[in-house]
């Protein structure tokens, strides 16, 4: 099954300043679920984690997925609609703290239980609340 990642989201998940640490750990966990994990950035990435532009083969090695399983947005192309698309795409859910909100009405499946997997840390460790069970930890980006 696939599943996606809003890399630019998880940069913040352990706190300033951003990482790809979190991308790396749900990607991880998620294989190890069995799961297949696509990754899609923002355009600035690279900016945010270190001072020039990344493209999806400079990232995929950081992040342990072959190139063809990383995306990064255009500039000046809303990543968000990216992976959104995407997700409908593939019929899949989407890893963020993100609510989309500016978004449902063009992609409705946001509003549904389940299709938006927030996550974070406790005690050092990722967790990802596959069943929408547990109160979210962090604000939305």
């Amino acid at each position: 099954m696939t599943i996606l990642i809003d890399g630019s989201n998880l940069l913040y998940w352990e706190g300033p300043p951003p990482t790809l640490d979190p991308v790396l750990a749900a990607v991880q966990l998620l294989e190890a679920r069995g799961l297949e994990p696509y990754v899609m950035f923002d355009a600035s990435v690279g900016h945010r984690i270190g001072r020039r532009y990344l493209d999806a083969d400079a990232l995929a090695p950081m992040i342990g997925l072959p190139a063809s399983r990383v995306g990064v947005a255009d500039k000046q192309v809303q990543a968000d609609g990216v992976l959104l698309q995407a997700a409908r795409d593939r019929g899949a859910k989407v890893i963020t703290n993100d609510l989309f909100r500016d978004w449902a009405k063009r992609f409705p499946e946001v509003r549904s239980k389940g299709h938006l997997v927030h996550g974070g840390y406790h005690k050092g460790k990722l967790w990802l609340d596959f069943d929408g069970s547990r109160p979210r930890m962090h604000k939305a980006r």
